[in-house]
Protein backbone atom coordinates (compact mmCIF):
# COMPACT_ATOMS: atom_id res chain seq x y z
CA UNK A 1 0.00 0.00 0.00
CA UNK A 2 0.91 3.34 -0.83
CA UNK A 3 0.34 6.92 0.43
CA UNK A 4 -1.10 8.85 -2.48
CA UNK A 5 -1.61 12.84 -2.97
CA UNK A 6 -5.15 13.11 -4.24
CA UNK A 7 -5.87 16.72 -4.17
CA UNK A 8 -2.64 18.81 -3.86
CA UNK A 9 -4.69 21.68 -4.36
CA UNK A 10 -7.23 21.34 -1.40
CA UNK A 11 -6.85 23.03 1.97
CA UNK A 12 -5.14 20.90 4.04
CA UNK A 13 -4.11 18.72 1.28
CA UNK A 14 -5.92 15.52 0.54
CA UNK A 15 -3.82 11.74 0.79
CA UNK A 16 -5.37 8.21 0.57
CA UNK A 17 -4.22 4.65 1.09
CA UNK A 18 -3.97 2.84 -1.91
CA UNK A 19 -1.90 0.22 -4.34
CA UNK A 20 -0.67 2.66 -6.72
CA UNK A 21 0.27 0.47 -8.96
CA UNK A 22 -3.04 -1.15 -9.32
CA UNK A 23 -4.52 2.30 -9.68
CA UNK A 24 -2.40 3.37 -12.38
CA UNK A 25 -2.88 0.23 -14.56
CA UNK A 26 -6.81 0.37 -14.12
CA UNK A 27 -6.68 4.45 -15.11
CA UNK A 28 -4.66 2.81 -18.31
CA UNK A 29 -7.00 0.12 -19.10
CA UNK A 30 -10.44 2.91 -18.28
CA UNK A 31 -8.48 5.41 -21.25
CA UNK A 32 -8.08 2.53 -23.17
CA UNK A 33 -11.75 1.45 -23.78
CA UNK A 34 -12.20 5.45 -23.96
CA UNK A 35 -10.20 5.59 -27.05
CA UNK A 36 -11.83 1.89 -28.40
CA UNK A 37 -15.02 3.63 -27.85
CA UNK A 38 -14.20 6.94 -29.59
CA UNK A 39 -15.64 7.12 -33.33
CA UNK A 40 -14.04 9.10 -35.59
CA UNK A 41 -16.06 10.50 -38.32
CA UNK A 42 -14.40 10.18 -41.62
CA UNK A 43 -14.53 12.66 -44.63
CA UNK A 44 -14.79 11.12 -47.68
CA UNK A 45 -14.61 13.09 -50.96
CA UNK A 46 -16.28 12.07 -54.35
CA UNK A 47 -15.74 14.19 -57.70
CA UNK A 48 -17.95 14.82 -60.56
CA UNK A 49 -17.50 16.47 -63.85
CA UNK A 50 -20.93 18.20 -65.11
CA UNK A 51 -21.09 16.33 -68.25
CA UNK A 52 -21.30 12.76 -66.40
CA UNK A 53 -23.38 10.09 -68.00
CA UNK A 54 -25.86 8.27 -66.09
CA UNK A 55 -23.95 5.18 -65.98
CA UNK A 56 -21.15 6.60 -64.19
CA UNK A 57 -23.98 8.67 -62.30
CA UNK A 58 -25.21 5.55 -60.56
CA UNK A 59 -21.45 4.19 -59.99
CA UNK A 60 -20.59 7.67 -57.99
CA UNK A 61 -24.02 7.02 -55.96
CA UNK A 62 -23.74 3.67 -54.84
CA UNK A 63 -19.91 4.47 -53.53
CA UNK A 64 -21.86 7.59 -51.72
CA UNK A 65 -24.16 5.83 -50.56
CA UNK A 66 -21.71 2.83 -49.07
CA UNK A 67 -19.90 5.76 -47.33
CA UNK A 68 -22.78 7.18 -45.60
CA UNK A 69 -24.22 3.46 -44.50
CA UNK A 70 -20.43 3.27 -43.12
CA UNK A 71 -20.83 6.22 -40.93
CA UNK A 72 -18.44 8.65 -42.60
CA UNK A 73 -19.48 12.12 -44.10
CA UNK A 74 -19.25 12.72 -47.77
CA UNK A 75 -18.03 15.40 -49.36
CA UNK A 76 -19.12 15.98 -53.25
CA UNK A 77 -17.29 17.98 -55.42
CA UNK A 78 -18.29 19.43 -59.27
CA UNK A 79 -15.20 20.68 -61.15
CA UNK A 80 -15.75 22.60 -64.33
CA UNK A 81 -13.60 23.00 -67.01
CA UNK A 82 -13.32 26.20 -69.28
CA UNK A 83 -16.99 26.85 -70.96
CA UNK A 84 -18.44 24.71 -68.42
CA UNK A 85 -17.89 27.75 -65.49
CA UNK A 86 -21.26 29.01 -67.41
CA UNK A 87 -23.54 26.22 -66.53
CA UNK A 88 -23.38 26.21 -63.11
CA UNK A 89 -26.55 25.07 -63.07
CA UNK A 90 -25.97 21.60 -64.51
CA UNK A 91 -23.66 21.49 -61.62
CA UNK A 92 -25.85 22.46 -58.60
CA UNK A 93 -28.67 20.19 -60.46
CA UNK A 94 -26.17 16.97 -60.09
CA UNK A 95 -25.70 17.70 -56.43
CA UNK A 96 -29.19 18.82 -55.70
CA UNK A 97 -29.68 15.35 -57.59
CA UNK A 98 -27.37 12.87 -55.50
CA UNK A 99 -28.70 14.60 -52.40
CA UNK A 100 -32.69 14.12 -52.94
CA UNK A 101 -32.10 10.45 -53.89
CA UNK A 102 -29.55 10.52 -50.67
CA UNK A 103 -32.36 11.96 -48.58
CA UNK A 104 -33.30 8.51 -46.48
CA UNK A 105 -29.82 8.02 -45.47
CA UNK A 106 -28.09 11.52 -44.95
CA UNK A 107 -29.01 15.00 -44.52
CA UNK A 108 -27.27 18.23 -46.23
CA UNK A 109 -24.61 19.42 -43.73
CA UNK A 110 -23.18 22.41 -46.59
CA UNK A 111 -25.66 23.27 -49.50
CA UNK A 112 -24.15 23.43 -52.91
CA UNK A 113 -21.66 26.30 -52.91
CA UNK A 114 -19.08 27.53 -55.65
CA UNK A 115 -15.43 27.67 -54.56
CA UNK A 116 -13.47 29.18 -57.52
CA UNK A 117 -13.93 26.17 -60.49
CA UNK A 118 -15.30 23.48 -57.89
CA UNK A 119 -18.80 23.40 -56.60
CA UNK A 120 -18.76 21.66 -52.90
CA UNK A 121 -21.50 19.78 -51.15
CA UNK A 122 -21.06 17.96 -47.90
CA UNK A 123 -23.46 14.98 -46.76
CA UNK A 124 -23.68 13.87 -43.19
CA UNK A 125 -25.20 10.22 -42.37
CA UNK A 126 -28.95 10.74 -40.77
CA UNK A 127 -28.39 9.37 -37.63
CA UNK A 128 -25.34 11.53 -36.74
CA UNK A 129 -25.86 14.42 -34.03
CA UNK A 130 -24.01 16.60 -36.14
CA UNK A 131 -26.35 15.80 -39.07
CA UNK A 132 -29.09 16.65 -36.59
CA UNK A 133 -27.97 19.95 -35.58
CA UNK A 134 -27.40 20.98 -39.32
CA UNK A 135 -30.60 20.00 -40.00
CA UNK A 136 -32.29 22.37 -37.50
CA UNK A 137 -29.71 25.58 -38.59
CA UNK A 138 -31.85 27.20 -41.24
Amino acid sequence: MDLVEVAPQAQPPVCRIMDYGKFKFESLKKDKDGRRKHNVIKVKEMKLRPKIGEHDFQTKFHAVKSFLEEGDKVKLTIMFRGREMVHQDIGKNLLERMARDLKAISTVERTPLLEGRNMIMILAPAGTAAAAAAAKAP
